[in-house]
């Protein structure tokens, strides 16, 4: 699977953008506004995290990760009242996830972490001064969508690492090879 691109995250920002636009139109009726607004961070949250997960190349670990996503998660709409906290949170849990997934070392989940604050910078910015919770959502998730462009340090020279033969292929190989031995035996 190819990393995801510039344009998936577009896209993946102009769907959450018009989700957020739809739920807080419909939603504050039921529950109130600050309900709302958490079902809405967690909502988001939640499906950020799955689409990382998704995107990703490592297969190891998908359950626990979304596992103790979901436990924190649960646990932080009970237990944290401070609005912004609860959306402080749920941002280092979508950025622990994409440091262990997508970044390849520490610097470029450091520099994973910055993206992370200028985006949440940008979005509440768009937020108040265009007062519109689609404008707002979708700069943050717009500005998420860079996170393809951190350069891994391990990789400097720009080339692309040689891809790897997956297991059933080597396995393969190793059949074909015991088979023309045992072949030669007979």
């Amino acid at each position: 699977m190819k990393r995801p691109s510039f344009s998936e995250g577009v896209l993946v920002a102009l769907g959450a953008g018009l989700f957020s636009s739809v739920a807080l139109t419909v939603i504050p009726y039921t529950v109130g506004l600050e309900w709302s607004m958490r079902a809405l961070i967690a909502g988001l949250g939640l499906g950020y995290v799955v689409y990382l997960l998704h995107r990703s190349h490592g297969r190891t670990g998908r359950i626990v990760t979304l596992a103790t996503w979901l436990l924190l998660a649960g646990l932080s709409w009970f237990l944290v009242v401070d609005p912004l906290l609860y959306l402080a949170l749920h941002l280092v849990l979508i950025w622990l996830v994409r440091s262990l997934y997508h970044q390849p070392g520490p610097l470029a989940a450091l520099l994973d972490l910055v993206l992370n604050l200028f985006a949440l910078m940008a979005g509440l910015w768009a937020f108040v001064h265009a007062d519109s919770i689609f404008m707002g959502v979708w700069t943050f998730f717009l500005i998420q969508a860079m996170f393809i462009g951190i350069p891994s340090l391990s990789n400097r020279s720009g080339a692309t690492p040689e891809p790897q033969a997956d297991e059933f292929e080597l396995a393969y190989r190793s059949a074909e090879t015991a088979l023309r031995k045992l072949s030669r035996l007979q």
